[in-house]
């Protein structure tokens, strides 16, 4: 045949065909998967797939309404689908029903800020208006905020969320908290709390956060009324703080027992010190050093040494003793005194701290006194300091000091200090009346151990020493918040006894007039209606305190997964970030464990932070915040998902642009994947399938590591750790698949008769492959995972996500071939690394060109080469294997040193359909002899038709 007659074999060669383009184009696609799954109600019928089977219930943690998710929002909500998606898929009924914290500060804030710039009052206006606006406020960013969610491509019954701030929800809460009272746990006490005059409110310990902040420090010394032993007589114990506001506070000085103590008289004053010449001060003897460089004083003498036991009885005066602070300071042995700061005494004021509270009221009975109002104001019967700010009073306490010839020395100091994480101002101590659920009176404490130490699992486990630790040495719970927004506290006390009221009948009434009216009926219905005809309304305080949002959190199990037929109690999982161990997870512990003896879940996972791509907090005033609605626009959201993910989300993780091209990358490959498999798959039936035990070695070696794949996934699904499944999942698509057994068997696809045992293997494995791979993927990546499905069955195939995780038959696992192939696949790499030489250097262009030898010294390799064809595994058009020597300059890996290769050109000529090298394509004609059948059988099959 002359050279321009020469047959174009082009048409008898099986080219991959598909329409799934290799530009995702995922912001444009995203939204039309959303249209799709919303007009076809997918979560309505995955509801209706599982009917029946066993639940698996994920309990949404309620995020804040008060603006647009951020990075962490997002990162929280994708694990959560990633995780109640695999185990639907895994033949569960998985549920999902998100929920929204309304009520509180935060939304409160925003409200009061509106009549703030109006120049007005908020205590002025109407309260179930206020409400009524906050109410508004919260429901308008819960809805954007659920399409945001929605855009993430998370499932859940977004039509029918829990709302705290639902009338039945609040009726719910209200129940819970007099189920409190009723069994006596609830009191009211009087105890310094975390408040901030800002906000005139006290805060939990969740809504406080530490920045650093400048204080002004003093040493101040005070005088024995009396002294407990010689030792000490004439001279003066010196207190160091760091809040000079909490001076007229004072009640008492706390010492340790164990310390050594010193007293020394001042024989230099020097013109900077406020110390007098012949004054004699006690303080530590490991801080006597610092005390001296901080007064000033140029010189001293140590007059007497002693441990801290003897000042046991020791009496002091306060400063200002004379000017209205005419009260002994007692002298008290304290644990929590230490000589790491200070001078080894503490200025001990039980109205403004909780080891001052601790020791001197509790332990021994002191008053706590009542001496900051809400705006952080003094009261005006603080003497010398009345209408004073504590903010702005340091100066003036100073100078009061100074002229009592109290202080000793002033200075400033930076140190970390608690603020509120909404107004961003600094806190204080303040001793108010509070509504509080005692931890000890009906064994809540030893309720809630008993469930973190044997009822739940915690993941990791290191979680649960945490929050054990945060519930072992926790104080009473605060419940009370001085708020107008949210539930209030629905009880009434006797005003001639305290006594709370106990009454099932008032109680019902209570609850029903919230479920018809929601928490506003508190206010608006007179309180003789809820009492009815047996107590008189005027015999009784009603009480308008607002429950702090953490117990409104804490009640979400109570009306969500025991309110709704569609859910379960107690949950499977609890899930959030690690800072709910003091926050939600602990709130709810405490608020079940009270009222049903035990947890309302079964587990707990914890996620980290999310940094920078440098490792830094997220903050607009550094401007490193990453919006997730920023990387959907550009990239899409199954990027975001896939970073998710790929991160080691139990500890704090990192994002950046370069990390998000990094998952760009990487979805490019995964997405290259799957065409390929698409591509090589059209026109698969099920008549062409062949049996596992009919297939060549290869084959069954790919199966095998689906195999072990399918039980690495299920086991780290069971755990909650998709991190290593999904790296897994990710390196099987681009070492084993595209870079090895595509690789090998793009020739036999393209080439081989349809009707061939080795083509008919090969794409069983692929379908075997493609229908784990997606439904694998579908949780992680699931938009592409449904536009991959339906590329392949069609739009009007059901829903990937409707789909089971296939079984995996249990021959599949083989690890003795996978032993055998480990030292193929050796071979094959080092013999690709010979070829790669001979590309650089211009020997070969294709690896078809080339033949290859391999000298190994281990007869274990021709053991597992037996039956290949190591050609075909190289993808080379000659290969031999030799148990012998290497020739001299044969090549070598550095890491492989029992194989050496050597490379030629093939002999023969290059087949004109395969470009494979054959001896008789030069011999017989146009083709190799695998082509000229397969060419035959193509023309056969087309004369036929």
């Amino acid at each position: 045949m002359s050279a321009d007659t020469k047959r174009d074999f082009k048409d008898t060669v099986f080219l991959p065909t598909t329409d799934f383009p290799m530009r995702a184009g995922l912001p444009q696609r995203e939204p039309e998967f959303l249209a799709k799954w919303t007009a076809e109600d997918i979560y309505g019928q995955l509801r209706k797939d599982a009917k029946g089977k066993t639940k698996f219930v994920l309990h949404d943690g309620p995020p804040y309404a008060n603006g647009n998710i951020h990075i962490g929002h997002a990162m929280n909500k994708i694990l959560k689908d990633v995780i109640v998606k695999s185990q639907q898929m895994q033949g569960k009924d998985a549920p999902y029903v998100p929920g929204w914290d309304c009520h509180g500060l935060p939304i409160e804030w925003k409200i009061e800020e509106k009549y703030r710039k109006k120049k007005m009052d908020k205590d002025a206006v109407d309260p179930v208006e206020f409400r009524r606006e906050c109410r508004e406020f919260a429901a308008g960013w819960i809805d954007v905020q659920r399409e945001e969610f929605k855009r993430l491509g998370v499932f859940g019954d977004w039509d029918n969320p829990y709302l705290t701030m639902d009338f039945g929800a609040e009726a719910k809460i209200v129940e819970e908290l007099l189920k409190f009272s009723m069994s006596g746990a609830l009191y009211q006490g009087s105890k310094p709390v975390m408040w901030s005059p800002i906000e005139k409110t006290a805060l939990a310990e969740a809504e406080v956060e530490y920045h650093d902040h400048t204080s002004t420090q003093i040493d101040v010394a005070f005088p024995f009324v009396k002294a407990p032993s010689a030792d000490v007589e004439g001279a003066r114990v010196v207190i160091w703080t760091t809040t000079p506001w909490t001076m007229p506070g004072n009640r008492a000085v706390c010492f340790g027992p164990e310390i050594d103590y010193a007293v020394i008289e001042v024989t230099k004053a020097g013109e900077a010190t406020l110390a007098k010449e012949g004054d004699r001060l006690i303080v530590a003897e490991a801080l006597m050093v610092e005390f001296v460089k901080r007064a000033h004083l140029e010189d001293y003498l140590v007059i007497a040494r002693f441990k801290g036991e003897a000042l046991a009885g020791g009496m002091l005066a306060h400063p200002w003793r004379g000017k209205g602070y005419d009260f002994d300071v007692p002298l008290l042995p304290g644990d929590h005194v230490t000589t790491e700061a200070g001078t080894g005494f503490v200025h001990t004021a039980p109205g403004h701290g909780d080891d001052d509270y601790l020791v001197a009221h509790v332990k021994f009975g002191i008053p706590v006194p009542h001496t900051v109002d809400a705006d952080g104001r003094y009261y005006e019967h603080v003497p010398m300091l009345a209408g004073e700010h504590v903010y702005k009073v340091a100066d003036r306490v100073c100078e009061l000091l100074t002229e009592a010839g109290a202080l000793m020395a002033k200075g400033v100091l930076s140190h970390s200090y608690p603020h509120s994480w909404r107004s961003k101002a600094p806190l204080i101590f303040r001793n108010t009346p509070q509504w509080f659920i005692s931890m000890e009176k009906t064994g809540l404490r030893d309720k809630a151990l008993k469930a973190i130490r044997e009822d739940v699992s915690w993941y990791p486990a290191i979680a649960k020493n945490r929050i054990e630790a945060m519930v072992a040495d926790r104080p009473d719970w605060v419940i009370s918040r001085q708020r107008a927004w949210g539930v209030p506290i629905t009880i009434f006390v006797h005003k001639a006894t305290g006594e709370i009221l106990k009454d099932e009948a008032v109680n019902a009434r209570i609850i029903e007039a919230v479920k018809g009216g929601g928490a506003d009926a508190w206010v608006a219905v007179p309180a003789q209606d809820f009492l009815g005809n047996d107590y008189n309304a005027a015999d009784f305080d009603q009480v308008f305190d607002i429950l702090d949002v953490w117990f409104d959190s804490g009640c979400t199990h109570a009306f969500t997964l025991e309110g709704r037929d569609d859910l379960a109690w107690p949950a499977d999982l609890y899930f959030e970030g690690s800072d709910q161990h003091r926050g939600w997870f602990q709130s709810s512990l405490l608020e079940s464990c009270g009222t049903r003896g035990t947890a309302p879940y079964k587990g707990v996972l914890t996620h980290g932070f999310t940094m920078d791509g440098e490792g830094r907090k997220m903050s607009k005033s550094l401007g490193n915040t990453v919006a997730p609605q920023t990387i959907i626009d550009q990239y899409g959201a199954d990027i975001l998902r896939l970073w998710a993910v790929s991160v080691d989300y139990q500890e704090d993780v990192r994002i950046g642009d370069q990390i998000i091209q990094g998952q760009v990358d990487a979805y490019r490959k995964i997405r290259n994947t799957l065409r390929y498999l698409l591509g090589n798959l059209a026109g698969f039936t099920e008549e062409e399938r062949l049996p596992h035990a009919e297939m060549p070695e290869l084959e069954r070696f790919i199966l095998h590591r689906v195999a072990e794949l399918d039980t690495l996934i299920r086991s780290k699904s069971a755990v909650y750790e998709f991190t290593p499944a999904f790296t897994a999942l990710y390196q099987f698509c681009i070492v084993d698949l595209s870079a090895f057994y595509f690789d090998i068997r793009k020739d036999c696809l393209y080439c081989d008769d349809p009707a061939s045992t080795r083509r008919r293997a090969a794409r069983t494995v692929l379908d075997e492959v493609f229908m784990r791979l997606v439904t694998w993927f579908a949780p992680i990546l699931s938009f592409t995972a449904e536009e991959v499905w339906l590329s392949r069955f069609g739009t009007a195939a059901p829903s990937v996500h409707r789909q089971l995780w296939p079984a995996t038959p249990t021959g599949w696992a083989d690890e003795a071939l996978a032993q055998k192939w480990t030292k193929v696949r050796r071979l094959r790499r080092v013999i690709n690394g010979a070829l790669e030489v001979d590309r650089r250097e211009k020997r070969i262009g294709s690896s078809l060109q080339a033949s290859a030898t391999a000298y190994v010294s281990d007869a274990a390799y021709v053991d597992a080469l037996k039956g290949l064809d190591l050609a075909e595994i190289t993808i080379t058009s000659a290969a031999d294997l030799k148990l012998a020597d290497a020739p001299a300059g044969a090549f070598k890996l550095e890491d492989v040193t029992d194989i050496a290769v050597v490379t030629g050109l093939a002999g023969g000529e290059k087949c004109g359909r395969c470009w494979s090298v054959k001896p008789e394509v030069a011999e017989e004609g146009d083709l190799c002899h695998r082509c000229d059948e397969a060419v035959a059988a193509h023309d056969a099959r087309n004369t036929a038709a």
